[in-house]
């Protein structure tokens, strides 16, 4: 038990270390990168940093199995230099049941990150958003799905539209049981269309069934017209637009995932980047265990072996090859070509399996 808890406070040291390492490298160059961007908008340094703070976790948050199979391979090299994985196996501890401790650690780790990084990763992605579209004055148009549907926002010259819709199809070009609510340059409403069904063409909504009230008249009502016919409103959203305001699955926390998917389908639109996302950071513990068992099938070995340095480029890269594989397989899930379980499940499993392989023939031969 002892043993147990010395190789646990160890290992969870190394990967604060290595954390906190990339950090702050990615704080720096962050920091450089935010006092370029937003030069014209006065920026300084103090501004930058802050900026810094809300981006880079997103950046950690994606490098995390970088992270742990840096941590690992630094732990086990370190215990072979000191020679103390030739005393626990000198006191009867195979091997194998000398990583019970270290995979425990990181699969608790793993956990905790999903559990709780996750969430900060998502408000301060938000946050940065929201900060970066105000220093650039961008964003004209923001998409968010609800309850109540979704709510799309257009701006013009002479003021904001404020679009709300009962369901959309998959890229929200078309929108069922739409309400356009316009608001004149100094925030107060001024017209409201009501129509059965709007399809977004070059540069307008092409309205069907359309009721329009005039807001800025004593009488709405009764200054009211309708409109069975195709009718044009002016509109400088496009397809792209619509579709790069949905944002990236990370931006929302973990808890959430599965009310915004339900949001999403009930809405019209295709949710298996989100269900993809969600399904993966279940997975993420397992990945982690996979780390941690590949820098180990490299160099848990003594030092008087010789190709130190050899192994743990192989262990490196064998790190890289599994995070580029488990890209490759999401890239492969959200569009479709593989199910959401096997682009998820199956980057970590392969890797837990061909590492678990490789220990085993080097403990048992």
């Amino acid at each position: 038990m002892t043993l147990s808890l010395y190789i646990a406070r160890r290992f969870a040291a190394m990967v604060g270390r290595v954390f906190l390492i990339f950090f702050a490298i990615l704080m720096l160059i962050d920091m450089i990168e935010q006092l370029r961007r937003f030069a014209d908008a006065g920026v300084g340094l103090g501004q930058a940093a802050q900026l810094s703070l809300m981006n880079v976790p997103e950046t950690l948050y994606r490098i995390l199995p970088l992270i742990m199979i840096m941590a690992a391979i630094a732990m086990f090299l370190g215990l072979a230099r000191s020679s103390e994985l030739v005393v626990v196996r000198a006191a009867g501890r195979s091997g194998l049941r000398f990583l019970v401790t270290p995979l425990v650690v990181a699969v608790a780790l793993g956990a905790l990150m999903v559990a709780l990084f996750n969430p900060l990763v998502a408000a301060t992605s938000k946050a940065y958003d929201a900060r970066r579209a105000a220093l650039s004055q961008g964003g004209g148009s923001v998409l968010s799905v609800a309850d109540t549907g979704l709510w799309l926002r257009q701006g013009a010259e002479e003021g904001q539209t404020v679009i709300q819709a009962a369901r959309a199809n998959l890229d929200g070009t078309q929108l069922f049981g739409v309400t356009f609510l316009s608001f004149d340059a100094e925030g107060l409403p001024s017209r409201r269309i009501e129509a059965e069904r709007a399809a977004l063409i070059e540069g307008a909504w092409q309205l069907t069934g359309a009721k329009t009230w005039d807001l800025t008249s004593p009488n709405p009502e009764l200054t009211s017209r309708f409109s069975a016919g195709p009718e044009a409103l002016p509109s400088d959203l496009t397809p792209e637009r619509i579709r790069d305001s949905f944002g990236t699955p990370s931006a929302i926390a973990f808890w959430d995932l599965p009310g915004y998917i339900q949001d999403l389908e009930r809405a019209g639109f295709s949710a298996r980047a989100y269900k993809l996302w969600f399904q993966m950071e279940l997975a993420q513990p397992l990945l982690m265990a996979a780390m941690v068992l590949v820098a180990a099938g490299f160099t848990m070995r003594h030092v008087r072996f010789g190709g130190t340095g050899r192994m743990v480029l192989v262990a490196m890269l064998s790190g890289f090859g599994i995070f580029f594989l488990r890209n490759f397989a999401q890239a492969l899930g959200d569009s479709g070509q593989i199910p959401i379980a096997l682009a998820a499940w199956s980057p970590p499993v392969a890797a837990v399996m061909l590492s678990l392989g490789l220990l085993l023939h080097l403990e048992d031969g």
